[in-house]
C-alpha cells in the first residue's frame, strides 16, 4: 500500500475533463510515512519530523488558500478497521473536502503559495487516495 502521492498525467486530465462548474467533494485517504521524506536540500530534510507533523504543516500553510476559495471540510473520521477491502489497509487521515467548483480546486493546486506548501504533503504521505465525487441527493436506503 504505497506509492500514490501525486496524480499521474492521465488521472489529472480525466479530472480536468469533467464538469468544472459544479461543486465537488474530494474523499481524502492518507497513510503517513513514519518519518517525513523531504527532498535532499530542503530546509526540513533530516529534521526528524514525522509524516503526521509534515501533514500538519501542509494543513496550516494551505488553510488560508482553502478559506479564500470557499472550500471546507464536510467530514473527518478516525480509521478503525476495514470490513470489506484489502487486508492490512489502514489510513492515518480520512476526510471529505468540499470545493465550490472544480475551478476552485484547480485554482488551489496552481496557486504559488500552494505549490510551496504541497512539499509537506508529499513528504508526509507514504500513499494516499484522492477521489473526486459529485454531491448527490441523499437517500434513506442503500442502492
Amino acid at each position: 500500500m504505497s506509492g500514490h502521492v501525486d496524480p499521474d498525467r492521465a488521472q489529472f486530465e480525466a479530472f480536468k475533463s469533467l464538469d468544472r462548474d459544479q461543486p465537488i467533494e474530494m474523499l481524502n485517504l492518507l497513510k503517513f510515512n513514519d518519518l517525513a521524506a523531504y527532498p535532499e536540500g530542503h530546509d526540513l530534510a533530516g529534521a526528524g519530523l514525522s509524516g503526521a507533523e509534515a501533514y500538519r504543516r501542509y494543513g496550516a500553510e494551505t488553510a488560508p488558500i482553502i478559506a479564500r476559495l470557499g472550500a471546507s471540510i464536510l467530514w473527518r473520521g478516525a480509521f478503525q478497521t476495514v470490513l470489506i477491502g484489502p487486508e492490512g489497509e489502514a489510513w492515518d487521515e480520512m476526510f471529505i473536502a468540499r470545493y465550490p467548483s472544480a475551478h476552485a480546486f484547480l485554482e488551489m493546486v496552481t496557486d504559488p503559495d500552494y505549490k510551496q506548501a504541497v512539499i509537506h504533503r508529499q513528504a508526509a504521505a507514504e500513499t494516499s487516495r484522492l477521489i473526486r465525487c459529485a454531491p448527490a441527493e441523499g437517500r434513506r436506503t442503500f442502492g
